[in-house]
């Protein structure tokens, strides 16, 4: 049902707006085309860096742009790309990397005046278990490792360490926290591939500010168009560089997949009932900190 901004700023605007949260993990319709266009910040180091803004909510409002945006790292941007980040007024960047993987592609480079957060999301080992397997150039070994389905389901698993593990939700409240905060300016968050530590991250944002789950899981997905020429090219080098035979193995490292996602949302619900409960007791974002979203990033509601 939509909500009013009056309704917001009642006890019962708060139960209505949480209500409006999917309470089953399969409760969702199949993922569709966002009705806008991603709006993708076009950069010679970064394939996977977009404004969350220009979705429709449900409400008739329209989630701000210029003030939320995602990607991948940030550790090989040109002097051109650093001017184009510039051009956005950023006044944050959230790296949710662990150090093994900024310590492998270099810290962020950001324009003058944006204040970096170092805020690592575990990957449950996703990052040393893909080198190690790449870097054994055996290809036995790396058919134990990431063949029959393996990879696939060690991504599941990364996925319900989002909702498990208590210092990982803390890093994804501070994020929500950060967002909504205008002392923060427009805001960067992203991780190594911009897919699924900073997947989880837009997705739950845009659910909190009353996006259609079916376009929330549209943008988690849309990772795959923006990755696929770049993830191809890092799969012929390693054919090429003679590190992989069969570096199809890896596509499930590289892309998301519904099931992904779906695998977090179904822990969600064995661990907190809905995602209600995952925002409000998981993340411990009180209802004043959900309105702070939607006051700074929902125009119109």
């Amino acid at each position: 049902m939509p909500l009013s901004r009056r309704a917001l700023l009642t006890t019962t605007g708060a139960t209505a707006l949480f209500a409006a949260l999917p309470t089953n993990a399969r409760a969702h319709a199949r993922p569709t085309a966002p009705r806008t266009a991603i709006r993708q910040i076009p950069l010679q180091g970064a394939v996977n860096v977009r404004d969350l803004g220009g979705y429709r909510t449900y409400d008739g409002g329209r989630v701000r742009q210029g003030l939320a945006y995602r990607g991948d790292h940030l550790g090989k941007l040109t002097a051109a790309d650093i001017t184009t980040l510039a051009g956005l007024g950023l006044g944050t960047c959230v790296d949710l990397r662990i150090p093994l993987e900024v310590g492998y592609d270099g810290a962020d480079r950001l324009p003058a005046g944006v204040v970096p957060v170092a805020r690592p999301v575990t990957d449950n080992g996703l990052f040393g278990r893909l080198m190690a397997a790449i870097g054994s150039r055996d290809p036995v070994r790396q058919e134990e490792m990431l063949g029959r389905g393996r990879a696939a389901a060690f991504m599941s698993d990364v996925y319900r360490t989002f909702v498990t593990e208590p210092a990982n939700r803390a890093a994804f409240a501070e994020n929500l926290r950060d967002l909504g905060d205008p002392a923060r300016g427009p805001l960067l968050f992203h991780c190594t591939s911009g897919k699924d530590r900073t997947g989880w991250t837009g997705y739950l944002l845009l659910t909190l500010l009353g996006v259609p789950t079916a376009t929330a899981r549209a943008d988690y997905l849309a990772s795959n168009t923006f990755r696929a020429a770049y993830d191809a090219q890092v799969r012929e080098g390693l054919r090429q560089g003679g590190f992989m035979q069969n570096p199809d193995l890896i596509v499930p490292l590289q892309e998301v997949r519904p099931e992904y996602l779906d695998t977090a949302l179904d822990q969600v619900r064995a661990s907190y009932g809905s995602l209600l409960r995952y925002c409000s007791v998981g993340l411990g974002l009180e209802f004043r900190e959900v309105l702070a979203l939607r006051e700074r990033l929902v125009l119109g509601a």
